[in-house]
């Protein structure tokens, strides 16, 4: 008798201003999963609000009870769930611990690690005591604006600088600060999208950006992407709208996109990740003209819009996105 298909619920959607940008992905991911090996439903959370989104138009209630829903009097439950919420509550660890709790395997990693990935503030921290390069930076919580000086900012981090959601994604309410009179509205600004806000040093150089994944039997780092923008940085226009020029392998000499590999393979294992992430960095230069990498922040779900990274990775890498899925959900499943 032939095995039945598994069912596998894309989730996307969100609490966040990422809302939109989840949907995208999720329509992505749709057209990239094998139809013929598994039944891919989309499956929008947002608030209590969940529902299966069908290719009629037509949706129905998700049960939260047990991640289940009815189609024509028929239970369909799901064996597996590929989570592409960017923002709360898929890349901050409360969508993984109710998978955890009803034993439904899915497509990021744990708890805790997605609540640290999620907070780049934490991230950094937790990183440079492995030895990993990443920007200085201070902390400010709400209340809390007027903790540092504009001295202190000054002497410390220094301008240009940025301001962002400790907590956030899609670079929603981040601002280049250059001057001391544009740090209060960057802050106001920030304090939109998250309760915590990080001030962080500007570092210059080329930005790239490295997808990565592995299985219990192949470690695979796909080529990098050099980011190229007209824009005072890599903001949501540049992510989404096209304002920005992405090319695919980036145009880094060989040894250090070997070392940038070996970084982006250290991190994935040293936070014990799982399914593709997605780490963006900044290529400066030392004294000795030695390129340095710094880590920017880790997208525990990257995007898979038509526009995003991973794709084109995967296309340069010369792989088919449709097996790099399934070796993803297959690897938890056998």
């Amino acid at each position: 008798m032939k095995n039945p298909k598994r069912n596998i619920a894309i989730v996307c959607g969100g609490d966040s201003s990422e809302h939109d940008v989840s949907m995208r992905s999720a329509q992505g991911l749709y057209s990239f999963f094998d139809k013929e090996r598994y039944n891919v439903y989309i499956v929008d959370v947002k608030g209590l609000d969940w529902n299966v989104h069908f290719e009629d138009g037509t949706t129905a209630p998700i049960d939260k009870n047990d991640f289940s829903f009815l189609v024509n009097g028929k239970l369909v439950v799901f064996d597996y769930a590929y989570i592409t919420i960017h923002g709360t509550p898929g890349e901050n660890g409360i969508m993984q611990g109710y998978f955890e709790l009803l034993h439904i395997p899915y497509s990021t990693s744990g708890v805790l690690v997605e609540a640290m990935t999620f907070d780049k503030f934490v991230l950094n921290n937790y990183l440079r005591g492995f030895g990993v390069n990443v920007a200085d930076s201070l902390l400010l919580r709400r209340g809390e604006e007027d903790k540092y000086s504009e001295a202190e900012i000054a002497s410390r981090i220094g301008w240009p600088c940025f301001v962002k959601p400790a907590a956030d994604g899609s670079s929603f309410g981040i601002s280049k600060v250059k001057n001391a009179d544009q740090l209060a509205p960057a802050l106001r600004v920030a304090f939109m999208e998250s309760d915590e806000v990080m001030i962080e040093r500007y570092l210059k150089g080329t930005e790239i950006s490295v997808g990565c994944y592995k299985t219990k039997n192949k470690s695979v780092v796909f080529p990098a992407t050099e980011v190229v923008t007209n824009n005072e940085f890599f903001d949501y226009d540049a992510k989404y709208n096209g304002q920005v020029e992405e090319i695919t392998p980036a145009r880094l000499n060989p040894e250090t996109a070997e070392r940038v590999a070996e970084e982006t393979s250290k991190i994935y294992d040293i936070l014990h990740c799982n399914g593709i992430i997605r780490i963006d960095y900044i290529i400066s230069q030392d004294q000795n003209g030695r390129d340095v990498i710094n880590m920017l922040e880790i997208n525990s779900t990257p995007g898979m819009t038509a526009t995003s990274f991973i794709p084109q990775q995967v296309k340069a890498a010369g792989l088919d996105i449709k097996d790099v899925l399934t070796d993803i959900i297959e690897n938890q499943m056998s």
